[in-house]
């Protein structure tokens, strides 16, 4: 399933609109964007960089999702003016745009069609928790990491070629899952998101060591690579046949 990112589905004047209202901001890895269970009244637009939006259970993180450019953060608080439901973490250097709630409505009223990139964003992040849920009943632990690692190459992805891979280099135990001299197939995509094996299991629900008991098995093995500061998918179709996609 394709991610949507807000900035793409805004039409061309209310995205004008937007940077007349709002500041750019540049945010360091590890800092907050926004804290769980508090009332701040901020919507960032991200430009560049990656998020990971989060919540604490009882001293638990379990990982929602992994937002990157042209992704919306805070909307459903702009929206219902309730308090923060999730932290939302900088993995990377991030450069964003960020403007009062207030005046990021006022800028959905003045452009009506702008409202239907924020319908969209909300619709496709519900059918992908949807997703999740459907593949708890029966557990389907395979399907739900592989929709994970589907999301990563839809925001972040990119092609890849077979000397690039190797300069990376094997990840340390348990990081890389091929044999360094593996021949990358045509239509490789590298992922360049520091997303751990852990992270993978947090967003999947799951432990690291399912994850790598996945990715270590048919048919995922030998296509695919997580190393410390990116993901390197051999093949795409692999992926999909995990996630039960119709490939054909």
């Amino acid at each position: 399933m394709e991610t949507t990112r807000f900035w793409d589905a805004l039409p061309a004047r209310a995205r004008e609109a937007l940077l007349r209202a709002g500041a750019p901001v540049v945010i360091k890895p590890g800092a907050f964007l926004m804290r769980e269970h508090t009332r701040a009244s901020q919507v960032f637009v991200l430009r560049a960089g990656a998020v990971k939006v989060w919540v604490d259970r009882d001293g638990d993180m379990a990982i929602l999702d992994i937002l990157g450019p042209g992704d919306l953060v805070g909307e459903m608080e702009a929206v219902d003016g309730g308090v923060r439901h999730a932290n939302v973490e900088a993995v990377t250097r991030v450069e964003a745009l960020v403007l009062p709630a207030a005046r990021f409505r006022n800028v959905l009223d003045a452009h009506p069609g702008s409202v239907w990139a924020v319908a969209a964003v909300l619709s496709e992040r519900l059918r992908d928790s949807n997703d999740m849920r459907v593949a708890h009943f029966p557990d389907d632990p395979e399907r739900r990491l592989a929709t994970r690692l589907l999301r990563l190459v839809s925001r972040f992805g990119s092609p890849v070629k077979e000397e690039q891979e190797r300069a990376d280099g094997p990840a340390g135990p348990g990081g890389a899952l091929t044999e360094p001299d593996a021949v990358l197939d045509e239509g490789g995509v590298q992922v360049r998101v520091p997303v751990s094996q852990q992270d993978l299991g947090r967003w999947a629900g799951m432990g690291r060591r399912k994850v790598a008991q996945i990715l270590a098995a048919e048919p995922v093995r030998g296509g695919l690579t997580v190393a410390r500061n990116s993901i390197v998918v051999r093949s795409v179709d692999a992926l999909h046949r995990l996630a039960g996609h119709d490939t054909d």
